[in-house]
Parts: C-alpha cells; structure tokens; sequence
C-alpha cells in the first residue's frame, strides 16, 4: 500500500487541473497565436504562470486505484500488476485467469 499522503496529493491534483482546465487551454490558445501583437501574448504568459503549477495535467502521476502503487499501472484498467494478479486469482475479474499448463 502507498503513503496515503501520496495518493492524497495527486487526488489533489486531479482536482486543481479539472477546476483550472478551461482558463490554461484559453491562455495557451492565446500564446500560440502568433497573429497576435507579443505584448498581449507575454500577458498571457504571466497569467499562465501565475496559475497554480499542481494544475498542469503532466503533474499527475498515474497510479493503481486498487493500492495507490505508482509504478507498473495498466492505463486501461487503472489498476497495478501486483493488484492485477491477485484480483485474477481471486476471479475478481471477468475473462482473466491465471494461465497454468
């Protein structure tokens, strides 16, 4: 089992980046246009980073939610490899099972 401070921060995260989505989308929309005048676009990147820095979407860390273990996490089930197992073994999972020959 992971810190639970661990899991509690990237929670964290998650929260700041689905509340400040629209508002850094807009600003980055802005600085990339480069029909615009430089003054206006350097605005905009004071405001960009005035922004929290835990709001950026690459600041969360993919981790299990079964565990909260941050390595070795399928995308597609969300959850480790050690919980993956266990819950196979376990039958938890439809249409996995533990292979033996």
């Amino acid at each position: 089992m992971a810190k639970t401070s661990a899991v509690q921060k990237n929670l964290k995260r998650i929260k700041l980046v689905k509340k400040y989505r629209k508002k850094r989308a807009a600003l980055k929309k802005i600085i990339n246009n480069k029909k615009l005048e430089l003054a206006e676009r350097f605005e905009a990147q004071l405001k960009l980073n005035k922004l929290p820095k835990n709001s950026a979407k690459i600041r969360i860390r993919n981790r299990c939610e079964v565990s909260g273990r941050p390595h070795g996490v399928y995308r597609k089930l969300k959850i480790s490899r050690i919980a993956l197992r266990d819950m196979a073994s376990a039958g938890k999972i439809p249409g996995i099972t533990k292979s033996s020959w």
